[in-house]
């Protein structure tokens, strides 16, 4: 039996890989690979976003509005 004959084999799935996705430019060119750990990174970042835009509207909306202080001085006009 030659080499060439051999039983074919299945392709066999490895789930223990993870996802990559490779982004390839007009000429076919690999312009960057993006990994599971850019993924997860990426919804890390967005999850701490809103956690502080949530903490942030709360302190603002409790806290006593800024209002500025009276003059001390009566400043005089200038008359020429």
């Amino acid at each position: 039996m030659n080499k060439f004959e051999s039983k074919k084999s299945q392709p066999t799935a490895n789930t223990d890989e993870g996802w990559f996705v490779q982004v390839y430019g007009q000429n076919r060119r690999l312009l960057c690979v993006l990994e599971p750990s850019h993924g997860w990174i990426f919804l890390l970042g967005c999850g701490v976003g809103i956690l502080l835009a949530v903490v942030w509207f709360n302190i603002a909306r409790y806290s006593e509005p800024i209002e500025p202080a009276p003059p001390t001085e009566i400043p005089q006009t200038q008359i020429d």
